[in-house]
């Protein structure tokens, strides 16, 4: 039975509380309102105790279930409709409007059920009635989800299909209980969401929960007051449940300290006691956190995992309903997406994973051509490429086709948007869109005869207001572009004129630097907004930026701006208000008149290094220069390493900016210094790399400096007392390692010191270290080539942070792309 009465509390939201009886009786007075012959129902609305009652009434009525997205444009649903035709729509007064444009352009009549119109009948006593078994091959739902061809697919599922993922978490692996009670927090327009949060532990006897919204008021009052054991969600909620919880680690010592040890202890039961009060303010009963629709990151899941909490990852699709594998509780490993289900068989065909087992769809619905691309000899090939290690656990290492996968689990088929932007304007010749930071961002070349003919001043502004705000007003908000560039020349395509998505991030560098130039208002509401929100997404944030389209701020970004404005300012805004504001600019100008309070103070970097500091700089050993002399032999024997421009090296102190290949980089340049000048070289480390006291001891004994990124101002002002006693830094502008070896963004860290103690800086080039030594590898590769270059100083007093961050960037660029030139003409 998918439904019967377990004599408890079926579903909960904020006071409210239904019965299995209740439910019951619900669901047969909901199932009066669809008459006649009804084969498939859609239903669009929000997540609500109508939806339940909508679904299994549909079910009940013997008819397939569509569901639809609420947020989904008009152009979205109507699609959908034309495609399945259901003979009746269930929606609510907040989709009444876009479903009624759906509606009104459908090829065929559709019934329209209100839920918000819909008195609830009087329950009749004794009414319990079970849900009865279906037959298995019986499609049960159609899920919509982006195909290949830039149109959505329904997804095809039968009762086996949900049968099959529902014993795997309640038979095979003992996951879900009846006396469990299960956060409802996803839309349930997802196959993941839908089986996991409401089919799955309602068919068991469980209770749900459903949260009145994912604010963060919200949803902790929903855990704390009804002692949840399973939350349900997607990587960026755990990123953000992490990211707030070690925050408040970071600023307290004994909280450091505690985690520290958990770290080394690794025990669920000592974690959770340790950090009882942690637990406390998630309702105190937590048992599972279940991570799906993307790759969970591996530090977030370490660190839930030190936490206390049991994270449980699995990979899937919709179209296996979604689970292909699943980690076993208690048996987890960091990085892995579980092992397959005893139903069911995973193996790698060419480096990309297939399945077979009752979990497979039944197939994309009217795409019999589009199915037999997926589905060969009863084996469904995903798209994604990964390996099973002997354990027979997965490890997913990326994707074969081109869908972007965002970490809320959507996936969007770039093809769509770009087709659908190039159509709204003649200027525009193509456009190509991929994934940068989490959001999508589109790079435009237009037209520049067509620009003249249509006096168009400013291309920029014209595409932003013209083109993109449009756009993104008129679609499903997963599908809006959140960035976009112009280019100046054509978009990197094949000989077939395939377009070379993997070339787009390269193209947009070239633009960055114009938004750079944009003069900077020095207004300290306009400061702290900008010091927030790129703290918020760790991107650079300009005067004119507009909100969605530049920063790319989504539903909780937007919830902790509010919470910012009022507790900074004093200003109370609701989202609504916010996104009425242009740029960031205007924002910060409106705040300036209203404010009632101002609670916090920009930072002033210059201010802040000017501050002494009583730090013992490390003193190297006299081993130092043996040791140095020992690695340049060694080296230049294990590879052919090589430098030059040693002499634009400065009198003085300097610093060293080279960019980052491999974990060898670093000794690559000290081993070409000269002894005097190495001896008044240092270095920097994560606090996190050099945590145990034998790398603390060697830290100190080789001028290395811990950089402890949680308190950023007290590190920078640890360099900054390196370069006033006229030491020498090497740091690398980039920040982590390239994982291909191009060029990755430059932070200004470096910038920052220049710019204020009046540091030269020399832009370093390394070539080939990424082939010696590439990243995931252990062992180097002996006799690659390296080349070491130190480039010509750049002084800073005529620069600020931003264009100094910029010369030294397209100085290390320009020399690595000569470089390639050359070995290309050779």
């Amino acid at each position: 039975m998918f439904l019967k009465d377990y004599n408890k509390t079926a579903m909960i939201l904020k006071d409210q509380e239904i019965s299995y009886s209740q439910l019951l009786n619900n669901v047969a007075s909901f199932s009066k309102h669809l008459e006649g012959e009804v084969n498939k129902v859609a239903i669009f609305c929000e997540n609500r105790f109508e939806w339940i009652y909508a679904f299994y009434a549909s079910w009940y009525k013997n008819a397939i279930v569509v569901p639809i997205d609420f947020m989904s444009s008009a152009d979205d649903v109507s699609f959908i409709l034309n495609d399945c035709k259901p003979e009746v729509i269930i929606h609510s007064n907040q989709t009444a409007e876009v479903c009624g444009k759906a509606c009104s352009v459908l090829q065929y009549n559709i019934k329209k059920i209100n839920v918000d119109e819909i008195q609830p009948e009087e329950q009749n006593e004794n009414v319990s009635f079970p849900i009865p078994e279906k037959d298995k091959d019986k499609v049960a739902v159609i899920i919509y989800t982006s195909g290949t061809t830039g149109l959505p697919k329904g997804v095809m599922l039968s009762f086996d299909n949900l049968l099959v993922n529902i014993e795997a978490v309640t038979e095979d692996v003992v996951v879900y209980e009846p006396n469990d009670r299960v956060l409802v927090l996803l839309p349930l327009h997802h196959i993941f969401p839908l089986v996991g949060t409401v089919v799955a532990p309602l068919k068991i006897g469980a209770t749900i929960v459903f949260s009145p919204s994912m604010a963060a008021e919200d949803l902790m009052e929903t855990l704390q007051k009804n002692r949840i054991t399973m939350i349900i969600s997607v990587p960026r909620f755990y990123s953000i449940i992490r990211k707030g919880i070690k925050e408040k680690i970071e600023k307290n010592k004994i909280a450091k300290f505690l985690f520290g040890l958990a770290e080394k202890k690794n025990s669920l039961t000592f974690s959770r006691k340790v950090f009882k009060s942690v637990h406390k303010k998630f309702g105190g009963s937590i048992k599972y956190m279940v991570s799906g629709g993307a790759a969970l990151d591996k530090e977030v899941a370490k660190d839930l995992r030190t936490l206390g909490f049991e994270v449980l990852e699995g990979y899937g699709m919709t179209e296996c309903a979604p689970m292909i594998t699943f980690t076993r509780p208690g048996n987890v490993v960091i990085g892995s997406a579980g092992q397959p289900l005893k139903t069911n068989e995973v193996k790698i065909v060419d480096g990309e994973i297939v399945n077979r087992g009752r979990n497979v769809m039944q197939g994309y619905y009217n795409r019999p051509e589009e199915t037999e691309a997926v589905i060969k000899d009863g084996w469904l090939y995903t798209g994604d490429l990964g390996y099973l290690d002997n354990e027979n656990r997965l490890f997913i290492t990326g994707r074969k086709k081109e869908i972007i996968i965002l970490s809320n689990g959507k996936n969007i088929n770039p093809e769509e948007i770009e087709n659908k932007l190039a159509s709204m304007s003649d200027i525009i010749n193509e456009v190509g869109v991929f994934e940068k930071a989490d959001m999508l961002h589109a790079l435009i070349y237009c037209d520049d005869v067509k620009v003249k003919q249509a006096g168009i001043e400013s291309v920029e502004e014209y595409l932003k207001w013209n083109v993109i705000d449009k756009y993104n007003q008129a679609v499903t908000p997963y599908k809006k572009v959140m960035k976009f560039s112009v280019v100046n020349e054509p978009l990197p395509r094949t000989r077939l004129s395939k377009l070379k998505r993997f070339l787009l991030p390269q193209l947009e560098a070239k633009d960055k630097s114009q938004q750079e130039k944009i003069p900077e208002p020095v207004f300290q509401e306009y400061i702290l907004i900008k010091e927030f929100i790129q703290q918020q997404k760790e991107i650079t944030v300009h005067p004119y930026d507009h909100l969605e389209i530049d920063l790319g701020l989504d539903s909780l970004d937007k919830v902790n701006l509010e919470v910012f404005l009022e507790q900074t300012f004093g200003v109370k805004m609701n989202e609504k208000e916010i996104l009425s504001y242009p740029s960031i600019l205007k924002l910060a100008e409106n705040i300036q008149e209203r404010k009632t309070k101002l609670a916090v103070e920009a930072i002033d970097w210059g201010k802040i290094l000017r501050e002494e500091l009583n730090v013992k700089l490390p003193e190297s050993w006299f081993t130092h220069n043996l040791m140095k002399h020992a690695a340049k032999i060694f080296l230049k024997l294990y590879f052919r390493l090589k430098s030059e421009g040693l002499e634009n090296l400065p009198e003085g102190p300097f610093i060293l900016a080279p960019n980052h290949q491999s974990f060898l980089d670093g000794l690559f340049v000290a081993v070409f210094l000269k002894n005097k000048i190495l001896k008044r070289t240092y270095f920097y480390a994560k606090e996190k790399h050099v945590r145990n006291k034998i790398l603390k001891f060697i830290a100190d004994k080789s001028n290395v400096i811990v950089m402890d990124l949680s308190d950023l101002k007290s590190s920078l002002r640890k360099l900054a007392e390196v370069l006033r006693n006229g030491r020498n830094l090497i740091i690398f502008p980039e920040g982590t390692r390239s994982f291909t070896g191009e060029l990755g963004d430059f932070k200004k860290t470096f910038a920052i010191l220049s710019r204020e103690l009046n540091v030269p800086v020399v832009p370093v080039a390394i070539e080939g270290a990424n082939k010696a030594l590439p990243r995931g590898k252990i062992f180097p590769r002996p006799f690659k080539v390296v080349k070491v270059k130190f480039l010509e100083p750049i002084l800073p007093s005529e620069h600020s942070y931003e264009s100094l961050r910029d010369a030294v960037f397209e100085k290390v660029s320009s020399h690595l792309n000569l470089s390639k030139t050359n070995t290309k003409k050779s």
